[in-house]
Formats: structure tokens, sequence, C-alpha cells
């Protein structure tokens, strides 16, 4: 059986990979986090640290993260923690939720190989419809915490996404051409509750909008609730 680690930001798609990943078989070991001190990365999320505990608790999976000050590290960073996580887990495999963007793909695949593990992503290649709707057919319950793109309502913002919300999305993003996963950085989302969540996360923030194009829901308060 294969031991792995997932590549985790807290939103959709790393949650959906995981959950992938377990049931086709694959032991998950820990989730892995990096951490950008600074905007606009160009090979990772900016996940929220209070959330990332939050989600790791309520999956009672470890966590283990790394900052990263300097754009230029960002796949020596990736290097150095899943090195680390590999003598600690005994790990032989990362998976992670990449979708489209090939340059993700390259990268985490070209680190996996130095590291010596085999590189899992279950997201990679599929159709961007029929994923959102596996996504909320796996009753993965997702709020939208940023958009930075036209066309992408800033009601969204800091609300459980719905089946309508993604009807209206698919329309939206024929008109304005955004990708409909985000997976070009147009909006990034966090996850509330999952099958594999042994706790539904509460969560209080406030908006912040930026520009028409721009706005952030910024994570306040969040608490564990235990399932009925």
């Amino acid at each position: 059986m294969p031991t792995a680690a997932v590549l985790f930001t807290g939103g959709k798609d790393s949650v959906f990979a995981l959950h992938e990943a377990i049931e086709r078989g694959i032991q998950v070991k820990a989730l892995v986090s990096i951490i950008p001190l600074y905007k606009y990365s160009m090979l990772y999320h900016q996940p929220n640290f209070n959330g990332l505990i939050a989600q790791a608790q309520a999956l009672s999976l470890p966590l283990e993260t790394i900052g990263l000050i300097n754009p230029s590290e960002e796949t020596r960073a990736l290097y150095i923690l899943l090195s680390r996580v590999k003598r600690k887990y005994g790990i032989d495999m990362l998976v992670t939720g990449a979708v489209k963007s090939v340059f993700q793909y390259k990268a985490f695949s070209k680190v996996s190989e130095e590291v010596g593990i085999e590189l899992y992503a279950p997201n990679w290649g599929v159709n961007e419809e029929e994923y959102m709707a596996r996504i909320l057919g796996k009753n993965i319950e997702f709020m939208l915490i940023s958009i930075t793109s036209m066309g992408i309502p800033h009601d969204l913002l800091g609300r459980v996404f719905t089946w309508k919300d993604l009807e209206y999305l698919i329309r939206l993003s024929k008109k304005y051409g955004f990708n409909l996963s985000f997976e070009g950085g147009e909006a990034e989302t966090y996850v509330i509750n999952a099958p594999l969540f042994k706790y539904r996360l509460i969560v209080s923030g406030r908006k912040i909008i930026i520009s028409e194009y721009e706005g952030y829901f910024e994570l306040e308060k969040i608490s564990l609730s235990k399932k009925v």
C-alpha cells in the first residue's frame, strides 16, 4: 500500500485529492503545506495558517509546514519539507491537487523525483465543469476566500458554495473567460466540511473589497463543531 503526504492548501482541490487518494487505497500519513510570506507566489497558494491547523484537527492528520520568504526558493522549500516528511513518516508518494497548471505539475514532479517519491495528481487534466460537480457531489463544502478576476461576483465571498452558484459561474466563465476551477489563481477557496472531516468548521470573518476585480474574506475566528 502506498504511503503519502498531501500537498495541502486547505482549498477544494487539495481536499478533493485527499479523498480521491484514500478511496484508491493510499495511506495518507500527513498534510504538508508551504506558506509563502509574500503575495502572488507563482507556485503556491497563500493559506491561512490557523485555518490549516483547524482542518488538520478536523481530519486528525499531522500537519507539517515550512515558511517561505524568498520567491526564488519555492522549489527548494518543497524539497526541504518533503525530505523531512519522508524521513519522519516514511512516505513514498506526494498527492497534489493540481488541475491545469503545467508549471505546477512540472515543478512538483521534479521535486518529487529528486526526493525519491512518486507524484499522484488525481485532479490533473479533468473537465472543469465535471470536476466542480464532482466536488459538490462528494459533499465537500467550501467557500471563496479570495477573488482576483473579472466576472466572479464578490457576494460569493465567505459563504458556502452551492449548486446554484456553480450553474451561475458556468455562464459567467463563458462570458468573461476565467477558469471555472480557479486554477489560474482567479479565486481561492477554504473547505469547512468534507466526508473525511471528523468535525465541521464554523468560521466568521469579514469581507475586504479592494476593487471591482479583487476581494477577500478574512478568516477571523474558526472553531470545530461535532458532526451529527
